[in-house]
C-alpha cells in the first residue's frame, strides 16, 4: 500500500511539470502547448481519482 502513495504522488509532480511546460511553450506560441496542458490536468485528475479511490479502499479495510 505504501508503493501505491508513492505513485499518487508521481502523478501530481507529473501534472505540475506538465502544466509549467505548457505554459512556457504557450509563452513561446507553439501549438504543442494544448497537448502539454491536456497531459498536466489528466494527471492531476488521476491524482484525485486514485486518492479517493485508495482513502474508499482504506475506509472499507478499516470498517471490517
Amino acid at each position: 500500500m505504501k508503493y501505491s502513495k508513492i505513485f499518487q504522488y508521481a502523478y501530481l509532480v507529473f501534472a505540475v511539470l506538465f502544466i509549467y511546460d505548457g505554459i512556457s511553450k504557450w509563452n513561446n506560441g507553439t501549438q504543442e502547448a494544448y497537448v502539454s496542458l491536456a497531459l498536466g490536468v489528466l494527471a492531476g485528475f488521476v491524482f484525485f481519482f486514485r486518492r479517493k479511490f485508495a482513502k474508499k479502499l482504506e475506509n472499507r479495510n478499516n470498517s471490517k
